[in-house]
């Protein structure tokens, strides 16, 4: 696949010239996106957040044709709606969601202050997905010193009947779903829904931002949500269940509500913070929605800058699936690129490999290693599988690890140029990132 490097963005980080001009934002300031598609145009709704500048309130709304160029197109809101400001005090509104049932798009959006549980789930109505949006009251409120859930973090996901159902929480109490009325956008039975996902208080109980996506090849939901803080060691990982309502198991069958288990051994881990050789790398990814497209998935999410983590920005990336049915994460960011055959002779070479260690969620250093043809012993070798589908022997570097996974096209934004990328996972279902390094 070629990929048209002329329409890709150069990253201009720390850019204190763009703080006081929204236009120039792009993919800056981007906190906890949600994502829709709408015709032809791809849009992020995401949090009240900003580096520096006269902060201001409502929701910030983005657009793009291709996922890779994001253009500002304004705020839903000029001020936090009464409802939620008299709950909560809230100077913001928080980690939005949009949705359409039938004709109208519903955009849910969280109030509250960080770390508090007074806090308050909307939502608003309009005809466009620009708006102008017409307030619609609360959805679910918590109030502060009350035991149970945290009421932000909204999301709406479809069964496969197609019922809306909201998945929502936080710290504090854990993560619930339960089923939303399409004709109001609010719930069907008012309260907290069903508990799907909760983390020890060893830990502050840290999980977030859940978002839900049914994926009908595998007749599975699967479950992404964020642990962790997301200042500087926020990381994702994602469970699956046949069932909408749960139980949400990860690859090991390790139940999300497990208080028992070290708190790291719940949960797929697919994306932490990491950092190839010449770049600086990045920290924190997380909060991320999932974008379906006809039959491309992509994982939408912001990231921090690792020498200042105050900047926060958007990140796009392809999703691929394993033969068993789980989702990994590509290590370089999305620039046009979809899977395809790969012939093994075009991947033989120096890679930079990242085990993306569920025990380490601070920022992952890559490791450099050679792939061979040669099955000999102490080398690192490559065997077709399939198409795209790859087995890495990796003997020396690694502690011995067999990984299973994908190989496709990508684009290294650390060195500018096309290279192959690598997801793939081992019998304990530890991910594995790569690119080669050499590139095409």
């Amino acid at each position: 696949m070629s990929i048209n490097k002329d329409i890709l963005p150069k990253d201009h980080l720390y850019d204190e010239s763009i703080i006081d001009n929204e236009q120039l934002w792009t993919t800056n300031n981007v906190h906890d996106p949600g994502s829709f598609k709408d015709g032809d145009t791809y849009y992020v709704f995401s949090t009240d957040a900003q580096v520096g500048g006269t902060f201001k309130p409502g929701i910030q709304i983005r657009k793009s044709k291709d996922l890779i160029n994001w253009q500002w197109v304004g705020r839903a809101f000029s001020e936090v709606p009464k409802e939620a400001k008299d709950w909560t005090g809230a100077e913001g509104l928080w980690a939005p969601d949009v949705v359409k049932y039938g004709d109208t798009y519903y955009l849910y959006y969280a109030a509250s202050q960080f770390g508090k549980t007074q806090s308050f789930i909307g939502v608003a109505t309009s005809k466009n997905i620009e708006g102008p949006w017409e307030d619609q009251g609360e959805v679910f409120k918590t109030k502060q010193g009350e035991e149970g859930p945290n009421a932000i973090d909204p999301n709406i996901t479809f069964d496969k009947k197609g019922k809306p159902w909201m998945v929502y929480g936080s710290f504090f109490g854990g993560i619930y779903v339960s089923e939303i009325n399409p004709e109001t956008g609010k719930l069907v039975h008012y309260g907290r829904g069903k508990l799907i996902a909760k983390r020890h208080q060893s830990v502050e109980g840290a999980i977030e931002g859940p978002y839900i996506v049914y994926n009908p090849d595998f007749d599975y939901y699967y479950l992404f949500v964020s642990y962790d803080s997301l200042f500087s060691n926020y990381n994702i990982r994602v469970a699956r269940s046949k069932n909408i309502e749960g139980p949400y198991v990860d690859f090991n069958g390790h139940e999300m509500t497990d208080l028992f288990l070290p708190p790291n051994d719940v949960g797929m881990k697919i994306l932490g913070g990491y950092k190839f050789k010449g770049s600086e790398g990045w920290v924190a990814p997380g909060h991320n929605s999932v974008l379906q497209d006809g039959d491309d998935y992509y994982i939408i999410h912001h990231i921090r800058a690792a020498k200042d983590k105050r900047w926060h920005y958007l990140h796009v990336r392809k999703i691929v699936w394993t033969e068993d049915g789980w989702p990994l994460v590509s290590p370089e960011r999305y620039a046009g690129e979809g899977e395809e055959p790969v012939e093994i002779e075009e991947i033989i070479g120096i890679w930079e490999i990242i085990n993306v260690d569920k025990n380490n969620n601070n920022q992952i250093l890559s490791k450099e290693l050679k792939l061979s043809l040669q099955k000999m012993i102490g080398t690192n070798y490559v065997e077709r599988i399939g198409e795209n589908r790859y087995i890495f022997y990796l003997n020396n570097g690694f502690p011995s690890e067999v990984v299973d996974g994908i190989v496709m096209p990508g684009w290294d934004w650390e060195k500018w140029c096309g290279t192959y990328v690598f997801m793939g996972k081992n019998i304990k279902g530890e991910v594995f990132l790569g690119k080669l390094i050499n590139g095409y």
